[in-house]
């Protein structure tokens, strides 16, 4: 079992940075991936980014290349999500997960465990 808890959140003006913590429990950080996802109002949940938490590869998704590093710490079990240059469009409430695998996959169903989730606004 692994225990996920989210922090970081919040409002923030657009062009504005936000990072995202993720500090997981329960099972040996270092044998999992994790990743984030984001859901908006009215759409299904998507990919961020993922890592592995062994040899941090990492990957990106398109949307937010440049803009948003994942990273992690093994010593303090936790992974972040660093946001920069915030658009309205990143508005969403920001979810953690992961799973006992050894690189970070891009589908919802690809992972088991689920943090609470994390609101991120953007205003214009």
């Amino acid at each position: 079992q692994v225990q996920l808890v989210e922090s970081g959140g919040g409002l923030v003006q657009a062009g504005g940075a936000l990072r995202l913590s993720c500090a997981a429990s329960g099972r040996t950080f270092i044998s999992l991936a994790m990743g984030w996802f984001r859901q908006a109002p009215g759409k299904e949940r998507e990919f961020v980014a993922g890592i592995s938490m062994s040899s941090g590869i990492s990957s990106h998704a398109d949307y937010v290349k440049g803009r948003f590093t994942i990273s992690r710490d093994n010593a303090k079990n936790t992974m972040y999500l660093q946001m920069n240059s915030l658009k309205p469009e990143d508005t969403a409430v920001y979810y953690c997960a992961a799973d006992l695998v050894a690189f970070p996959r891009r589908g919802v169903g690809d992972y088991k465990y689920w943090g609470q989730g994390t609101q991120v606004t953007v205003s214009s």
